[in-house]
């Protein structure tokens, strides 16, 4: 007999999925200019010119016996060097490659995370609303159990409703910023809130309270006075799952990285994710582009397109009378629905063929997702069509 929990999420819908469908069914009758997707967050900014550049260079002048074939599990030396010499130059720490491990993207970070931190069917994960649906998944799969904290009003932490969802039981803490759906930096203030928070839980309980900060968007930030906190430095019991896949225009490559630093309570943590990348079958993340990391890591993104749509977006819905944060980092709008139905505004839209992202499976039923990492002109062209929906509601 066939496992029915894997049955079951091989034959679930996925909504963005089903949206970026029905588009590409839709484009063929009404011309693809004339669908506006919205839907997925794929960058629409290329790659920058040095990946481009690295990857010529390998292909030409190295062996194709070495740039494909396996590097080791944790990943070549030299990536995990530069990476380390990076982050040191950043924030002032002192890490190696041996506080890295290289993974196929970050939800590979995360699922291999998770299943070396979850050891019990008790132990719980606290995920903050709104967030990435896959969490729900990854984290049942390994074992735990999910517990979910509402965000405040403006999409900010809620302390107290964390410091409440906290027990004995909880074994670690997701926290994505900038944020996917809502495009919200947690302020500094907050997030040292939050370590102070998790240090007192952690002596009110005896044990490790792990923070996992999610961060393929830590680059995307759209704000000049905005910082994304580095959390190592403020909470030693931090675990950084990181990606290139927005920074550098390369979600199809799937190349990431776990980060476990050596000031964490439990010195097994790095031989547990290790094991747990083993348990999970990622042999190693893709050698082609660890050497293009290798070579590209101190690469900064190019985000005025991603600006310049945020801006166009929010004040033109703004004025159309929508409620909606302005972003600070990532590429998306969370739109909250007139009538609060996020499912039905949804379906308003598609009847424009215009195709945004209900938010239930983010944890926020009030609102819409709106991916804008796509060409201007497709913005431009929604915001007569935000009118025409509002019209409808009234």
């Amino acid at each position: 007999m066939i496992n029915q929990t894997m049955v079951n999420l091989g034959t679930a819908k996925s909504v963005i999925r089903e949206l970026a469908a029905f588009g590409a069914e839709r484009a063929k009758v009404v011309g693809k200019e004339n669908v506006l997707d919205f839907s997925l967050g794929n960058p629409s900014v290329p790659a920058p010119k040095e990946v481009q550049e690295a990857i010529l260079d390998i292909v030409q002048n190295m062996s194709p016996v070495e740039y494909h074939s396996y590097s080791s599990g944790a990943g070549h030396d030299g990536c995990r060097e530069a990476i380390a010499n990076n982050l040191n130059k950043r924030f002032g720490t002192n890490y190696t490659k041996d506080n890295l491990l290289m993974t196929c993207g970050a939800a590979a970070s995360l699922s291999i995370t998770l299943k070396a931190l979850i050891a019990d069917e008790k132990d719980e994960i606290v995920v903050l609303a709104p967030f990435f649906p896959e969490y729900t998944v990854f984290i049942k799969e390994q074992g735990g159990k999910q517990v979910m904290v509402e965000p405040q009003d403006n999409m900010q932490l809620n302390i107290e409703g964390i410091r409440n969802a906290i027990t004995e039981n909880t074994k670690a803490m997701i926290v994505n910023s900038p944020n996917n759906p809502a495009g919200v930096i947690y302020t500094k203030e907050e997030m040292m809130a939050l370590a102070e928070l998790l240090k007192e839980k952690e002596e009110e309980y005896g044990h490790a309270i792990y923070l996992i900060m999610d961060e393929p968007y830590r680059e995307l930030v759209l704000m000049d006075d905005v910082e994304v906190a580095y959390m190592p430095n403020h909470y030693k019991n931090t675990v950084i799952n990181y990606s290139w896949s927005k920074s550098l225009s390369l979600p199809g490559e799937r190349i990431g990285y776990v980060l476990v630093p050596n000031e964490v309570d439990d010195e097994l943590l790095m031989a547990g994710v290790a094991g747990a990348a083993r348990a999970l079958g990622y042999v190693c993340a893709p050698t082609l582009m660890q050497f293009v990391i290798e070579r590209c890591v101190d690469v900064e993104p190019d985000v005025t397109v991603y600006k310049k749509n945020r801006d166009l977006l929010f004040d033109g819905l703004k004025e159309l009378g929508y409620n909606v944060a302005k972003p600070a980092g990532a590429f998306y709008l969370f739109i909250e629905a007139p009538d609060g139905d996020s499912a039905k505004f949804s379906e308003k839209a598609k009847e424009h063929d215009m195709l945004i992202v209900p938010g239930a499976g983010f944890g926020a039923e009030r609102f819409v997702r709106l991916s804008y990492c796509v060409e201007t002109e497709k913005c431009e062209k929604s915001l007569p069509l935000f009118a025409k929906i509002m019209e409808e509601y009234k």
